[in-house]
């Protein structure tokens, strides 16, 4: 069983998160923090095996938060956890050690899917006796470099195709609008990285289906 620390100013939205990592088998809910210090003094007494973090705290950022977690050499697993959309921000938590990224409003199935994909890197690094290079590229995030080897099409280019890539590992699932937005690119240019990708096995697509006008096309990666 995994222990999550769930960390979120909003006491109705903290509740909801709390249900749903109860919901999700091998994982449980030991508590709820709503400020950045009750966070750390939680994480401190209770040593969690993750914790579902909120960005925008009252007292400090959970970028700050996490920050610190990693400054005192804690590892625990950290899932940010926030309506923040910024590329800076989802960079400042890639490159601060968290280890997922979700934007609300989610369903369950989107928190669930990083939940397993949490408890799978956890128990693969295990149940391993060492690491091959397949290994080490499954733990990172391999379908990001299948682009390093395969030529991309005329006019794409690798630099951008990576930034496509975190766009989508970091928020789960995105369409071609969101994608653009957090690139910073075109809606034109984001479409065509993503529909390359799908060509390629890398992403894989999901219609989502509206009152009215042409099904939302939604971009997440094979897993």
């Amino acid at each position: 069983m995994f222990d999550v620390l769930v960390v979120d100013d909003d006491f109705m939205v903290a509740e909801i998160h709390r249900r749903f990592v109860d919901k999700t088998p091998g994982f449980g809910a030991i508590g709820v923090a709503r400020t950045a210090t009750e966070a750390l003094e939680a994480i401190r007494t209770h040593s969690p095996d993750l914790v579902l973090l909120d960005v925008y705290l009252p007292d400090m950022s959970g970028l700050a938060v996490l920050q610190q977690l990693r400054s005192e050499g804690n590892a625990v697993g950290v899932i940010m956890i926030t309506a923040a959309r910024e590329i800076d921000t989802v960079g400042r938590a890639l490159h601060g050690g968290a280890s997922d990224y979700l934007v609300k409003p989610f369903d369950y199935e989107q928190l669930a899917e990083k939940l397993e994909n949490f408890r799978r890197r956890i128990q693969t690094l295990e149940e391993s006796a060492g690491a091959d290079q397949s290994l080490i590229d499954s733990l990172f995030g391999g379908t990001a470099r299948k682009q390093d080897s395969d030529p991309l099409p005329k006019g794409l280019s690798v630099e951008t195709g990576r930034l496509v890539l975190d766009v989508v590992r970091s928020h789960g699932e995105v369409s071609s609008t969101e994608c653009a937005e957090l690139a910073g690119l075109s809606r034109v240019s984001a479409r065509k990285y993503l529909e390359h990708y799908l060509n390629e096995n890398i992403l894989t697509v999901r219609l989502v289906y509206g009152s009215t006008g042409r099904p939302v096309r939604r971009y997440r990666t094979v897993t």
